[in-house]
């Protein structure tokens, strides 16, 4: 590992942790060449399969380009960096185990409503509207009062 600090690669391992689940492996480390310390996270690569566009383009799947999609649907809601870093990774870790070599935007975009929906419906809606592409008014419309149909089904 590169010290970020001097750039020297020796170094030695002076804590290790598991965290986020055991997904990840925390390892402080000290450089032998300036003995500062530095923090370094260990993850499974997993193999995301690549993103089909709307237009046929594809592209590897970008876990902060979705993140970033989520959050601005949750701009100015209560919903915690926690949660939607949840979220993602659910859908990241369904994604995985599909094992399909590529999968449709529009069906990662589902994928995230239904969770998105559980958590905060404004940012549901707004989330929706940019990835249903709502056409005009009544598209939107219509989504609202299927909204607020499943709410009212969920009622006593």
């Amino acid at each position: 590992m590169k010290c970020p600090y001097c750039a020297e690669t020796e170094d030695k391992v002076i804590d290790s942790r598991v965290s986020q689940g055991g997904e990840v492996t925390r390892r402080r480390r000290e450089c032998a060449g300036c003995q500062r310390r530095f923090t370094t996270y260990e993850r499974v690569e997993e193999a995301l399969p690549l993103v089909v566009k709307r237009d046929g383009r594809r592209e590897p799947f970008d876990h902060s380009k979705f993140v970033g999609g989520i959050k601005k649907a949750c701009e100015k809601r209560p919903v915690s960096l926690a949660a939607i870093e949840t979220l993602a990774e659910s859908v990241e870790r369904e994604l995985s185990e599909l094992g399909a070599k590529e999968v449709a935007s529009t069906e990662i975009g589902e994928r995230a409503m239904v969770r998105l929906r559980a958590i905060d419906e404004v940012a549901y809606v707004r989330f929706a509207s940019v990835y249903r592409s709502f056409r005009d008014v009544q598209e939107f419309m219509s989504e609202l009062a299927s909204l607020l149909e499943r709410r009212g089904e969920e009622k006593p």
